[in-house]
């Protein structure tokens, strides 16, 4: 099953350690309905301007979530959210980008260092007609994340 053009069902939802504990990790309802939505409103267009679009955190059942130590309220869990990178693509023109020419509920630049282009990732979400449209970036600071708003320039 496609979520968009060029991506999949199955590579938004691989997780090693859904495999790994035997958790099913499959959206349903309106899980998959709003990761179709994600897809089709943020990430396919970002694939079409930045080419080979890699996720590295897709969809996270409530089970694997739980089992992770995620946060209850993560939008990896509704279907929502995606993190990735393009291969060959600064992360934060790519961010920057998305901020000037999509839509979405929340992009984050999480710990992107300047002067390293490959450094860090970024994470997207969409919640339809609840869209916030807010820019945050993620740093570390003294082993806690610190978020701040927007996007560095």
């Amino acid at each position: 099953m496609n979520l968009s053009k060029n991506f999949s069902l199955k590579e938004y939802t691989k997780s090693q350690t859904a495999t790994r504990l035997g958790i099913n990790n499959t959206p349903e309802g309106d899980h998959l309905e709003s990761a179709k939505a994600l897809f089709e409103n943020v990430v396919q267009a970002v694939r079409e301007e930045f080419g080979v679009t890699r996720i590295t955190s897709g969809y996270r059942s409530p089970a694997l979530n739980e089992a992770i130590g995620g946060s209850p309220r993560s939008q990896h869990s509704k279907g929502q959210a995606v993190d990735f990178e393009c291969d060959g693509s600064d992360n934060l023109v790519v961010a920057q980008w998305i901020r000037d020419n999509l839509e979405f509920d929340q992009l984050i630049s999480e710990f992107y260092e300047e002067g390293d282009p490959s450094s860090g990732w970024i994470h997207v979400s969409w919640a339809g007609d609840d869209n916030r449209n807010q820019c945050l970036t993620a740093t570390r600071h003294e082993g806690a994340t610190r978020y701040t708003t927007g996007l560095p320039e």
